[in-house]
């Protein structure tokens, strides 16, 4: 079993790594590539590999001849996405398409697990219900409209031989994770408070705004399950990753607060607030749990501890 990971550089990328060895095995075989290549704490090195770089694909698919490919390069942060669609377009579509017929023409027997995203369903979470893999993929940013666009095209090739698995995952997060996303941002908000690099005032935006979390190992342990039961499953195949609970951010930022013995304070900063946030996404994740076996085993409150000390870790270092 050879592995190739794509955007290996990524937050989650070092977790599949991890899940692949626990799941699969010893006999897991894993390449790690990113755009950025070069020496990684989890891989020892990074072969560097821009997915909107047909040729260079094409030329890597060839040479390593994977079993399997576990998609995961992307513009991770929905700002970053928003601030350059065209590049977000380039990256999520052309790069998903890049490695998709690579795979169909240099090694087709290898199945791609495809990492996009539940906020492809958008609108169609708004009635607040758990959404499953049957709901209408109704996007409403750059981010998730190219995420659905991508997911979508794979399904066509799938039609044409490739051997498709498509991942849904709904937030995650875990130690390591940028400052772009809700949860590290408190955390470190909280750690410099708590350093006295900053003053005792937490700057948010929708607290009110509820989301399905999960931690960061139990969604690699999904991709790792996928790549291990790959020849029991159909091609074209989709997996919501999920928890089924919806979490508050105010009730997040809270049980953060509750971790910190400083005072602090909150205060609404315009700058965060997306006019376009839906009051509540959470997905159904029982097709993975009666296909993979798979289910989460990381309570949510032990991994914001662990970001909270992985946060204060960081500050302490810089």
């Amino acid at each position: 079993m050879r592995v190739l990971i794509t955007g290996a550089n990524g937050f989650v990328g070092p977790y599949v790594r991890h899940a692949l060895r626990r799941i699969c095995g010893d006999d897991a075989v894993v390449v790690a590539t990113s755009k950025d290549g070069g020496p990684h704490p989890a891989f020892g090195e990074v072969e560097a590999l821009d997915v909107t770089d047909t040729a260079a694909v094409h030329e890597a698919i060839a040479r390593h001849r994977p079993t399997h490919v576990v998609h995961l390069a992307a513009v991770a942060a929905l700002d970053a996405a928003q601030a350059d669609p065209r590049n977000t377009w380039r990256i999520h579509v052309d790069g998903a398409l890049n490695v998709a017929n690579a795979i169909i023409d240099e090694t087709p027997d290898c199945w791609l697990v495809h990492v996009g995203s539940g906020l492809v369903y958008g609108e169609s979470a708004k009635d607040g219900r758990p959404l499953d893999e049957s709901a209408l993929l109704a996007p409403i940013d750059d981010y998730a409209v190219t995420k659905a666009a991508a997911d979508l095209a794979l399904g066509a090739l799938s039609y044409q031989g490739l051997k498709c698995v498509r991942m849904r995952p709904f937030n995650h997060t875990g130690p390591g994770q940028t400052e772009a996303f809700a949860v590290p941002a408190f955390a470190m908000q909280i750690a410099r408070i708590e350093a006295g690099l900053a003053a005792p005032v937490i700057r948010v935006g929708n607290l009110d705004a509820r989301r399905d979390f999960l931690d960061a190992r139990d969604v690699a342990d999904a991709y790792a399950r996928v790549v291990l039961h790959s020849s029991e499953l159909a091609p074209n195949t989709i997996f919501n990753v999920a928890s089924g609970l919806s979490w508050r951010m105010r009730d997040i930022l809270d049980l953060l607060l509750a971790r910190s013995s400083a005072r602090i304070a909150t205060e609404q900063d315009p700058l965060r607030l997306r006019p376009s946030d839906l009051p509540c996404i959470v997905g159904d994740a029982t097709r993975a749990r009666t296909l993979l076996g798979w289910t989460p085993e990381h309570s949510f409150e032990d991994t914001l501890s662990a970001v909270l000390e992985d946060c204060r870790a960081r500050v302490s270092q810089a």
